[in-house]
């Protein structure tokens, strides 16, 4: 798993948010000290306490649970923009958890692909069972 300061640097030579509202960022942040939100390009609102959560694989992969879930629920909605930033948020967790699945580049079915894979290697609730996310009764388009 990649060190906050691992991650700052990252942010500092050029690693952007991936997704069009910075949703990867705005939870990644919840991780770091109110001194490092600006890296991100956050500010804390006036007046506003910052807590952060422990930077601990176990909490990292708790939200990365959530976000698998939600992006679950997104892309079986066919809800194509909430769906496609939860791939990118996923993507991230991949990424700061040093997983080859960070380069899973299948977006077939609003993510399905990604969102089964990871659920599957983390032990996460899969609610496609056997398919593997790219089966055209996931498309909009399905009859």
């Amino acid at each position: 798993m990649k060190t906050q300061n691992e991650i700052i640097e990252a942010v500092k030579n050029g690693k952007g948010s991936q997704t069009i509202d910075g949703r990867d960022f705005s939870r990644l942040v919840e991780f770091f000290p109110i001194t490092d939100l600006t890296v991100f390009g956050f500010t804390l609102n006036e007046g506003k306490t910052w807590t952060p959560k422990e930077w601990t694989e176990e909490n990292i992969i708790a939200q990365l649970k959530q976000d698998v879930d939600f992006g679950f629920d997104k892309a079986l909605g066919q809800r194509g923009i909430s769906a496609g930033l939860m791939y990118e948020v996923v993507k991230m967790w991949m990424w700061v958890l040093d997983d080859p699945l960070q380069d899973h580049d299948s977006y077939a079915m609003y993510g399905l692909p990604l969102f089964k894979a990871v659920a599957v290697k983390y032990g996460f609730e899969n609610p496609i069972g056997d398919d593997e996310g790219s089966e055209g009764k996931y498309d909009a388009q399905y009859d």
